[in-house]
Protein backbone atom coordinates (compact mmCIF):
# COMPACT_ATOMS: atom_id res chain seq x y z
CA UNK A 1 0.00 0.00 0.00
CA UNK A 2 1.12 3.56 -0.72
CA UNK A 3 1.47 5.21 2.69
CA UNK A 4 2.20 8.58 1.10
CA UNK A 5 1.40 9.90 -2.35
CA UNK A 6 2.21 13.37 -3.68
CA UNK A 7 0.50 14.39 -6.90
CA UNK A 8 1.43 17.28 -9.23
CA UNK A 9 2.45 19.42 -6.26
CA UNK A 10 3.62 23.02 -6.80
CA UNK A 11 4.49 25.72 -4.28
CA UNK A 12 5.32 29.40 -4.78
CA UNK A 13 6.52 32.02 -2.33
CA UNK A 14 5.33 35.16 -4.09
CA UNK A 15 6.80 35.06 -7.60
CA UNK A 16 9.44 32.48 -6.58
CA UNK A 17 8.62 28.93 -7.65
CA UNK A 18 9.93 26.64 -4.88
CA UNK A 19 8.42 23.28 -5.95
CA UNK A 20 7.44 22.36 -9.51
CA UNK A 21 5.01 19.51 -10.34
CA UNK A 22 6.33 17.09 -7.71
CA UNK A 23 5.10 13.49 -8.00
CA UNK A 24 6.17 10.97 -5.33
CA UNK A 25 4.91 7.67 -3.98
CA UNK A 26 6.17 5.90 -0.85
CA UNK A 27 5.31 2.30 -0.08
CA UNK A 28 4.55 1.08 3.43
CA UNK A 29 7.74 0.73 5.50
CA UNK A 30 10.05 2.50 3.03
CA UNK A 31 12.71 5.02 4.04
CA UNK A 32 12.67 7.90 1.54
CA UNK A 33 15.47 10.46 1.71
CA UNK A 34 14.98 13.90 0.14
CA UNK A 35 18.49 14.93 -0.87
CA UNK A 36 19.76 18.08 -2.50
CA UNK A 37 21.72 21.33 -2.09
CA UNK A 38 20.54 24.13 0.19
CA UNK A 39 17.52 25.96 -1.21
CA UNK A 40 16.37 23.12 -3.51
CA UNK A 41 12.94 22.85 -1.81
CA UNK A 42 13.37 19.65 0.22
CA UNK A 43 12.45 21.16 3.63
CA UNK A 44 9.48 22.98 2.05
CA UNK A 45 8.25 19.65 0.67
CA UNK A 46 8.61 18.04 4.12
CA UNK A 47 6.69 20.93 5.73
CA UNK A 48 3.91 20.50 3.15
CA UNK A 49 3.65 16.77 4.01
CA UNK A 50 3.47 17.79 7.70
CA UNK A 51 0.80 20.38 6.98
CA UNK A 52 3.00 23.28 8.10
CA UNK A 53 2.95 24.88 4.63
CA UNK A 54 0.04 25.44 2.24
CA UNK A 55 -0.06 24.13 -1.34
CA UNK A 56 -0.58 26.20 -4.50
CA UNK A 57 -1.37 23.20 -6.71
CA UNK A 58 -1.61 19.44 -6.31
CA UNK A 59 -2.52 17.02 -3.52
CA UNK A 60 -1.00 15.04 -0.65
CA UNK A 61 -2.50 11.63 0.23
CA UNK A 62 -1.81 9.56 3.35
CA UNK A 63 -3.23 6.01 3.04
CA UNK A 64 -5.26 7.13 -0.03
CA UNK A 65 -6.90 9.90 1.99
CA UNK A 66 -6.44 13.45 0.69
CA UNK A 67 -4.89 15.44 3.57
CA UNK A 68 -4.05 18.58 1.56
CA UNK A 69 -6.37 20.72 3.71
CA UNK A 70 -6.17 18.65 6.92
CA UNK A 71 -4.64 20.21 10.07
CA UNK A 72 -1.15 18.93 11.05
CA UNK A 73 -2.46 17.37 14.30
CA UNK A 74 -4.99 15.27 12.36
CA UNK A 75 -2.52 13.83 9.80
CA UNK A 76 -1.14 11.04 12.03
CA UNK A 77 2.46 12.06 11.37
CA UNK A 78 5.33 12.88 13.73
CA UNK A 79 8.22 15.23 13.01
CA UNK A 80 11.78 15.34 14.34
CA UNK A 81 13.37 18.76 13.88
CA UNK A 82 16.99 19.82 13.36
CA UNK A 83 16.87 21.91 16.56
CA UNK A 84 15.25 19.06 18.61
CA UNK A 85 12.48 21.56 19.65
CA UNK A 86 12.35 20.28 23.25
CA UNK A 87 10.63 22.32 25.96
CA UNK A 88 13.43 23.54 28.31
CA UNK A 89 11.14 23.80 31.36
CA UNK A 90 9.96 20.16 31.09
CA UNK A 91 11.96 17.07 31.97
CA UNK A 92 12.67 14.30 29.45
CA UNK A 93 9.61 12.22 30.39
CA UNK A 94 7.27 15.23 30.12
CA UNK A 95 8.76 16.21 26.77
CA UNK A 96 8.26 12.70 25.40
CA UNK A 97 4.58 12.39 26.36
CA UNK A 98 3.54 16.00 25.71
CA UNK A 99 1.89 15.10 22.37
CA UNK A 100 -0.05 12.21 23.94
CA UNK A 101 -1.36 14.46 26.74
CA UNK A 102 -2.50 17.02 24.15
CA UNK A 103 -4.35 14.23 22.33
CA UNK A 104 -6.16 13.36 25.63
CA UNK A 105 -4.65 9.86 25.75
CA UNK A 106 -5.37 7.82 28.90
CA UNK A 107 -2.80 7.91 31.73
CA UNK A 108 -2.27 4.13 31.48
CA UNK A 109 -1.52 4.33 27.75
CA UNK A 110 0.84 7.32 28.29
CA UNK A 111 2.78 5.47 31.01
CA UNK A 112 2.92 2.28 28.92
CA UNK A 113 4.23 4.14 25.85
CA UNK A 114 6.78 6.11 27.87
CA UNK A 115 8.22 2.97 29.48
CA UNK A 116 8.35 1.07 26.20
CA UNK A 117 9.94 3.84 24.10
CA UNK A 118 12.39 5.14 26.74
CA UNK A 119 13.76 1.60 27.22
CA UNK A 120 13.92 1.05 23.47
CA UNK A 121 15.92 4.28 22.98
CA UNK A 122 17.96 3.76 26.18
CA UNK A 123 16.88 7.06 27.73
CA UNK A 124 14.93 5.47 30.63
CA UNK A 125 17.61 6.65 33.11
CA UNK A 126 17.27 10.27 31.89
CA UNK A 127 13.52 10.78 32.35
CA UNK A 128 13.88 13.23 35.28
CA UNK A 129 16.56 15.37 33.60
CA UNK A 130 15.96 18.67 31.80
CA UNK A 131 17.09 19.06 28.14
CA UNK A 132 19.89 21.44 29.24
CA UNK A 133 21.47 18.54 31.20
CA UNK A 134 21.67 16.30 28.10
CA UNK A 135 24.27 15.89 25.37
CA UNK A 136 23.36 16.52 21.71
CA UNK A 137 22.96 12.80 21.04
CA UNK A 138 20.71 12.33 24.11
CA UNK A 139 18.52 15.29 23.07
CA UNK A 140 18.16 13.78 19.64
CA UNK A 141 17.04 10.45 21.16
CA UNK A 142 14.44 12.28 23.25
CA UNK A 143 13.16 14.12 20.15
CA UNK A 144 12.88 10.77 18.32
CA UNK A 145 11.22 9.25 21.41
CA UNK A 146 8.62 12.02 21.45
CA UNK A 147 7.75 11.06 17.86
CA UNK A 148 7.79 7.30 18.57
CA UNK A 149 5.38 7.32 21.54
CA UNK A 150 2.61 8.55 19.23
CA UNK A 151 2.95 5.54 16.87
CA UNK A 152 2.36 7.67 13.75
CA UNK A 153 1.84 6.42 10.18
CA UNK A 154 4.77 8.49 8.89
CA UNK A 155 7.93 9.84 10.55
CA UNK A 156 9.32 13.08 9.14
CA UNK A 157 12.97 13.96 9.90
CA UNK A 158 14.26 17.43 9.02
CA UNK A 159 18.10 17.28 8.96
CA UNK A 160 18.08 15.70 12.45
CA UNK A 161 21.84 15.11 12.66
CA UNK A 162 23.24 18.38 11.33
CA UNK A 163 23.81 19.85 14.83
CA UNK A 164 25.95 16.89 15.96
CA UNK A 165 29.71 16.44 15.63
CA UNK A 166 31.08 14.04 12.98
CA UNK A 167 31.58 11.02 15.28
CA UNK A 168 28.15 11.36 16.89
CA UNK A 169 26.51 11.79 13.49
CA UNK A 170 27.84 8.39 12.39
CA UNK A 171 26.62 6.77 15.64
CA UNK A 172 23.15 8.36 15.42
CA UNK A 173 22.89 7.45 11.75
CA UNK A 174 23.39 3.80 12.70
CA UNK A 175 20.82 4.16 15.48
CA UNK A 176 18.21 5.55 13.06
CA UNK A 177 18.98 2.73 10.59
CA UNK A 178 18.51 0.11 13.35
CA UNK A 179 15.34 1.84 14.50
CA UNK A 180 13.85 1.66 11.01
CA UNK A 181 14.80 -2.01 10.58
CA UNK A 182 13.13 -2.90 13.89
CA UNK A 183 9.98 -0.78 13.57
CA UNK A 184 9.55 -0.97 9.77
CA UNK A 185 7.74 2.38 9.78
CA UNK A 186 7.48 4.76 6.83
CA UNK A 187 10.08 7.54 6.99
CA UNK A 188 10.66 10.73 4.99
CA UNK A 189 14.09 12.14 5.84
CA UNK A 190 15.60 15.44 4.64
CA UNK A 191 19.37 15.89 4.38
CA UNK A 192 22.05 17.54 2.24
CA UNK A 193 24.59 14.89 3.30
CA UNK A 194 24.94 12.25 0.57
CA UNK A 195 26.62 9.69 2.86
CA UNK A 196 23.63 9.92 5.21
CA UNK A 197 21.25 9.54 2.27
CA UNK A 198 23.05 6.57 0.71
CA UNK A 199 23.40 4.66 3.98
CA UNK A 200 19.86 5.26 5.30
CA UNK A 201 17.49 5.41 2.34
CA UNK A 202 15.68 2.53 0.65
CA UNK A 203 14.86 5.23 -1.93
CA UNK A 204 16.48 8.62 -2.56
CA UNK A 205 14.76 11.52 -4.30
CA UNK A 206 17.42 13.98 -5.48
CA UNK A 207 16.11 17.54 -5.81
CA UNK A 208 17.40 20.66 -7.51
CA UNK A 209 15.57 23.97 -8.07
CA UNK A 210 12.27 22.50 -6.86
CA UNK A 211 12.34 19.55 -9.27
CA UNK A 212 12.99 15.87 -8.52
CA UNK A 213 15.96 14.92 -10.72
CA UNK A 214 15.88 11.20 -9.89
CA UNK A 215 13.89 9.05 -7.46
CA UNK A 216 15.49 5.63 -7.20
CA UNK A 217 17.39 3.15 -5.05
CA UNK A 218 20.82 4.25 -3.74
CA UNK A 219 22.44 1.64 -6.06
CA UNK A 220 20.78 2.99 -9.22
CA UNK A 221 21.47 6.61 -8.27
CA UNK A 222 25.15 5.77 -7.79
CA UNK A 223 25.58 3.46 -10.79
CA UNK A 224 23.07 4.91 -13.27
CA UNK A 225 22.57 8.63 -12.60
CA UNK A 226 19.78 9.99 -14.80
CA UNK A 227 21.53 13.28 -15.61
CA UNK A 228 24.78 15.20 -15.06
CA UNK A 229 23.42 16.95 -11.95
CA UNK A 230 22.91 13.62 -10.16
CA UNK A 231 26.25 12.29 -11.46
CA UNK A 232 28.02 15.37 -10.14
CA UNK A 233 26.11 15.56 -6.83
CA UNK A 234 26.59 11.93 -5.76
CA UNK A 235 30.01 10.50 -5.01
CA UNK A 236 33.09 11.86 -3.29
CA UNK A 237 34.83 12.99 -5.42
CA UNK A 238 31.98 13.21 -7.92
CA UNK A 239 31.89 11.47 -11.30
CA UNK A 240 34.42 12.57 -13.94
CA UNK A 241 32.60 14.08 -16.93
CA UNK A 242 34.88 14.17 -19.98
CA UNK A 243 33.56 16.17 -22.93
CA UNK A 244 33.84 14.60 -26.38
CA UNK A 245 32.05 12.89 -29.27
CA UNK A 246 30.72 9.47 -30.16
CA UNK A 247 31.74 7.72 -33.39
CA UNK A 248 29.79 4.91 -34.99
CA UNK A 249 31.42 2.66 -37.57
CA UNK A 250 29.94 -0.69 -38.69
CA UNK A 251 27.97 -1.08 -35.41
CA UNK A 252 31.04 -0.30 -33.30
CA UNK A 253 30.64 2.75 -31.08
CA UNK A 254 33.62 4.61 -29.65
CA UNK A 255 34.18 7.79 -27.66
CA UNK A 256 36.93 10.35 -28.29
CA UNK A 257 37.59 13.26 -25.92
CA UNK A 258 37.55 16.81 -27.28
CA UNK A 259 40.81 17.49 -29.17
CA UNK A 260 41.79 13.79 -29.24
CA UNK A 261 41.79 11.01 -31.86
CA UNK A 262 42.16 8.39 -29.15
CA UNK A 263 39.05 6.15 -29.29
CA UNK A 264 37.57 4.33 -26.30
CA UNK A 265 35.30 1.41 -27.29
CA UNK A 266 31.86 1.54 -25.68
CA UNK A 267 29.92 -1.03 -27.71
CA UNK A 268 28.83 -2.79 -24.48
CA UNK A 269 27.00 0.32 -23.23
CA UNK A 270 23.21 -0.01 -22.90
CA UNK A 271 21.83 3.04 -24.74
CA UNK A 272 18.21 4.00 -24.16
CA UNK A 273 18.03 5.12 -27.80
CA UNK A 274 20.57 3.98 -30.39
CA UNK A 275 19.52 6.32 -33.23
CA UNK A 276 21.78 9.17 -34.45
CA UNK A 277 24.75 8.39 -32.23
CA UNK A 278 27.50 9.14 -34.78
CA UNK A 279 29.03 12.55 -34.09
CA UNK A 280 26.87 13.12 -31.00
CA UNK A 281 28.45 15.43 -28.42
CA UNK A 282 28.48 13.72 -25.04
CA UNK A 283 29.96 13.64 -21.57
CA UNK A 284 31.82 10.40 -20.86
CA UNK A 285 31.21 9.73 -17.16
CA UNK A 286 33.41 7.51 -15.01
CA UNK A 287 33.72 7.54 -11.23
CA UNK A 288 37.21 7.97 -9.67
CA UNK A 289 36.88 4.54 -8.00
CA UNK A 290 36.32 2.86 -11.39
CA UNK A 291 39.76 3.90 -12.63
CA UNK A 292 42.22 1.19 -11.61
CA UNK A 293 45.96 0.88 -11.20
CA UNK A 294 45.82 -2.79 -12.23
CA UNK A 295 43.54 -4.49 -14.74
CA UNK A 296 40.69 -6.27 -12.93
CA UNK A 297 38.54 -7.64 -15.80
CA UNK A 298 38.35 -8.01 -19.61
CA UNK A 299 36.32 -4.81 -19.88
CA UNK A 300 39.23 -2.71 -18.57
CA UNK A 301 40.64 -0.26 -21.08
CA UNK A 302 44.27 0.85 -20.82
CA UNK A 303 45.27 4.53 -20.95
CA UNK A 304 48.52 6.38 -20.16
CA UNK A 305 48.04 9.64 -18.29
CA UNK A 306 50.22 12.15 -16.46
CA UNK A 307 49.48 12.88 -12.76
CA UNK A 308 49.25 16.60 -11.86
CA UNK A 309 48.16 16.53 -8.23
CA UNK A 310 48.05 14.14 -5.27
CA UNK A 311 45.74 14.45 -2.23
CA UNK A 312 46.47 12.13 0.67
CA UNK A 313 43.39 11.36 2.84
CA UNK A 314 44.60 8.55 5.09
CA UNK A 315 43.62 5.14 3.73
CA UNK A 316 43.09 6.64 0.26
CA UNK A 317 44.66 9.11 -2.13
CA UNK A 318 42.96 11.14 -4.84
CA UNK A 319 45.12 11.75 -7.89
CA UNK A 320 44.29 14.36 -10.53
CA UNK A 321 45.38 13.37 -14.05
CA UNK A 322 45.46 15.37 -17.26
CA UNK A 323 43.22 13.75 -19.88
CA UNK A 324 43.52 15.79 -23.11
CA UNK A 325 43.53 19.05 -21.09
CA UNK A 326 40.55 17.94 -19.00
CA UNK A 327 40.86 17.00 -15.32
CA UNK A 328 40.34 13.36 -14.45
CA UNK A 329 40.28 12.27 -10.80
CA UNK A 330 41.11 8.74 -9.67
CA UNK A 331 40.94 7.16 -6.22
CA UNK A 332 43.55 4.61 -5.11
CA UNK A 333 44.70 3.01 -1.85
CA UNK A 334 47.38 5.24 -0.28
CA UNK A 335 49.84 2.31 -0.40
CA UNK A 336 50.19 2.75 -4.19
CA UNK A 337 53.05 5.03 -5.20
CA UNK A 338 52.19 7.40 -8.05
CA UNK A 339 54.76 9.90 -9.28
CA UNK A 340 53.68 13.38 -10.37
CA UNK A 341 54.43 14.71 -13.88
CA UNK A 342 55.17 11.18 -15.05
CA UNK A 343 53.02 8.98 -17.28
CA UNK A 344 51.10 6.29 -15.39
CA UNK A 345 49.34 3.27 -16.89
CA UNK A 346 45.67 3.24 -15.81
CA UNK A 347 42.64 1.09 -16.56
CA UNK A 348 39.09 2.36 -17.11
CA UNK A 349 36.38 -0.13 -16.08
CA UNK A 350 34.08 0.23 -19.11
CA UNK A 351 31.26 -1.74 -17.40
CA UNK A 352 30.81 1.27 -15.07
CA UNK A 353 30.63 4.07 -17.66
CA UNK A 354 27.77 6.61 -17.99
CA UNK A 355 27.11 8.75 -21.08
CA UNK A 356 25.17 12.03 -21.10
CA UNK A 357 23.97 14.31 -23.89
CA UNK A 358 25.90 17.62 -23.60
CA UNK A 359 22.81 19.64 -24.58
CA UNK A 360 20.05 18.05 -22.50
CA UNK A 361 22.43 16.78 -19.77
CA UNK A 362 20.27 13.61 -19.70
CA UNK A 363 21.60 10.03 -19.61
CA UNK A 364 21.85 8.35 -23.01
Amino acid sequence: MKTLKIEELSKNFGSTEVLRKINLEIDEGNFLVLLGPSGCGKSTLLNIIAGLETINEGNVYIDDYNVSKVEPKDRNIAMVFQSYALYPSMNVGENMVFGLKQAKTSKEKIQQQLEKVSKFLQVDALLERKPSQLSGGQRQRVAIGRALVREPRIFLFDEPLSNLDAKLRVEMRREIKKLHQQLKTTVVYVTHDQTEAMSLGTKIAIMNHGVIQQNDTPENIYNKPSNTFVADFIGSPSMNLIKGKLKEKSNNITFAAEGSNFDIPISGYKFENTSQLDGKEVYFGIRPEHIHFKSSNNENFEVNLKADLSEYIGHEQIITFNYVNQELLAKFPSTIKIELNKETKLYFDLTQVSLFDTNSKERL
